[in-house]
């Protein structure tokens, strides 16, 4: 398993260019049930990356990434408030999509894999100081860990991952509560020493 990923600086386009350039990219318009709105935060002073799927239908209609029950239980996994959440210097939330792929038999369908090729390299090449890596679901972290394991396994493999400043989270939807309920684990051990390490990075953080 590759625990750790070098993005070379590919380009010279400051951030908030590269930013502006991706909000505006309709590269896989013709394939997405909506229009295209590519959601995204970050900054080049981001501390922790929140590597997702992609936005949800919920999502792509406030155009603000995890502003919905998902978001309030990562927020309350985290131990942030929502305006330090949303503060792009402490956090850089960046989908494996940026828009809304539309519904399957059992969720959302799979991230346009266009976007991350296009875009994904060109983003993290302009996040230095990142301290941490969470990451939610099986495409973000088969990107980052070049592993098809399973995320119970991976979650359950958290002190190796933490100590390489990477974490498997399983997603925070509650339809995951059921794997919550099967998990004590996972809340009694990995979430006291996540909020321990987002304490570490952010030491002015105040309860959500």
């Amino acid at each position: 398993m590759l625990l750790k990923k070098n993005y070379p600086i590919i380009n010279t386009v400051p951030i908030e260019s590269l930013l502006d350039k991706i909000r505006h990219c309709t590269l896989c318009a013709s394939e997405l049930p909506l229009a295209a709105k590519p959601i995204l935060q970050a900054s080049s002073q981001s501390k922790i990356l929140i590597a997702g799927q992609a936005p949800g239908s919920i999502t792509h209609e406030k155009g603000r990434p995890f502003d919905d029950k998902s978001g309030q239980r990562l927020r309350s996994w985290l131990g942030v408030s929502c305006a330090q959440f949303y503060d792009a210097k402490l956090f850089a939330i960046v989908p494996m999509g940026f828009c809304y792929p539309g519904k399957g038999q059992s969720g959302d369908l799979p991230p346009m894999p266009l976007c991350a090729k296009t875009w994904r390299a060109q983003v993290l090449a302009q996040l230095p100081d990142i301290q941490l890596t969470l990451m939610l679901g099986k495409y973000a972290i088969n990107w980052h860990l070049q592993t098809n394991a399973k995320i119970t396994d991976l979650a359950q493999d958290w002190q190796r991952l933490l100590a390489h400043n990477q974490l498997v989270l399983p997603h925070p939807s509650p339809r995951n509560n059921l794997w919550l309920k099967k998990n004590p684990w996972f809340e009694q051990q990995v979430l006291p020493a996540l909020q321990q390490r987002v304490k570490q990075i952010i030491p002015d953080q105040v309860s959500r």
